[in-house]
């Protein structure tokens, strides 16, 4: 298609469902969005940083499927935390806060379901136009100034090589400003899983712990450049100079303020922000050793993923159950020299037979060489 053909179906899968209006919220509104990847917790950092400098976020996310993680089941790990409200509580909180996060409509762009099952069966789910108006689409429902998008690239992601991520970027960023958004986009290393914690619980405390200023650096530097990216597009000055903002929120304590308070407001138990031991904890552990010495040079993200998935923490159809406390804990990443029999992992489970295909899972994926690898970016190219 061309990028004219492409706007016009993505607009009408915009159009096909409800749409939200968000007129009664005061102020510029900013949004990012992911096109999914493991151990992808940005969301949770992100938003509460640009919140807490007078930036409104109102955030409609998705749930995981397969080895993605969703920022919806990361939230629901809190208990008591409400993804769905009212459109006036959600405008409330969005307000009275400058954040809220919940789960996406039913009825959002309800053509978008369709087309997909048809993209199965005609052999073109790796279709750029349709993959760019499937996810803008949804994204268009929502009435947001300014959208950074965050897309992923490698062996984690849906988009395995730079150069197709950089083509979906550059058409969604055109589509979104067809229709009236400022719009950039980064495109992200996902050869590699983002930070140490992949699995729901697990996530938000590593999210919490970065906006203390202790997060894994990694992780830190995408959350300070998307957040950087997301004040500029709404007028707060460069990125540069709104990096600096973002730096400032987690150093003082306001971002993570912002988090508790939007917890809160959400129904969630803001005890467990403050201190992140109180969430619940799998009945079984394993630790995973290195069968070599050496560097890992190289890692399967996508193969991480799917060793947490069948820990428990994610889900393979729409109706399966999470198990919260699920997950993985990296001890060590690419890059990092390690010792046959040092713990490269720990796998958390209430369902102890799952340990031994997820480690299996989990070694196959890594490969351990006796040269220390080059090290890559992590933000290949920005867009927009």
């Amino acid at each position: 298609m061309t990028v004219r053909e492409t706007c016009d179906l993505t607009f009408a899968v915009r159009d096909s469902g409800e749409k939200v209006d968000f007129s009664a919220i005061r102020g510029i509104r900013a949004d990012k969005h992911s096109t999914g990847g493991v151990g992808d917790k940005t969301s949770l950092v992100v938003a509460p940083v640009v919140a807490s400098l007078g930036v409104k976020v109102a955030k409609m996310s998705g749930r995981g499927l397969g080895h993605t993680g969703g920022t919806v089941d990361k939230l629901e790990s809190i208990k008591g935390f409400r993804t769905t409200l009212s459109d006036e509580e959600f405008i409330d909180c969005v307000n009275e806060i400058g954040l809220a996060i919940v789960g996406q409509s039913k009825q959002f762009a309800p053509a978008d379901k369709k087309l997909y099952a048809l993209r199965d069966v005609t052999a073109t789910v790796d279709s750029m136009p349709l993959i760019a108006a499937s996810i803008m689409g949804k994204k268009l429902a929502a009435d947001d100034d300014c959208i950074v998008l965050d897309v992923k690239t490698g062996s984690g992601s849906f988009m395995k090589t730079l150069a197709q991520s950089r083509e979906l970027a550059r058409l969604m960023v055109d589509i979104g400003k067809s229709a009236g958004k400022k719009m950039v986009a980064l495109i992200t290393n996902m050869d590699r899983p983002l930070g140490n914690a992949i699995g729901n619980s697990l996530e938000v405390a590593e999210a919490v712990e970065t906006l203390r200023g202790r997060g894994p650096t990694d992780l830190t530097e995408v959350c300070m450049i998307l957040a950087g990216h997301m004040l500029s597009l709404a007028g707060k000055g460069t990125p540069e100079q709104c990096r600096k903002m973002a730096e400032k929120a987690i150093a003082d304590g306001s971002a993570l303020k912002k988090l508790m308070q939007t917890v809160e407001f959400q129904g969630g138990d803001v005890r467990l922000i403050e201190d992140t031991d109180r969430f619940d904890k799998a009945a079984f552990c394993r630790s995973v050793k290195s069968r070599a010495d050496g560097y890992i040079a190289k890692v399967d993200a996508e193969a991480y993923g799917t060793a947490s998935l069948i820990l428990g923490a994610g889900r393979n159809t729409a109706e399966d159950s999470i198990d919260y406390s699920a997950g993985i804990m990296l001890k060590k990443k690419t890059g990092d020299r390690v010792e046959r029999g040092e713990e490269i992992a720990v796998l958390y489970s209430n369902d102890e037979s799952s340990f031994s295909a997820a480690e299996e899972k989990l070694l196959s994926a890594t490969e351990i060489k006796a040269e220390k690898p080059a090290d890559e970016p992590l933000i290949y190219d920005i867009i927009g």
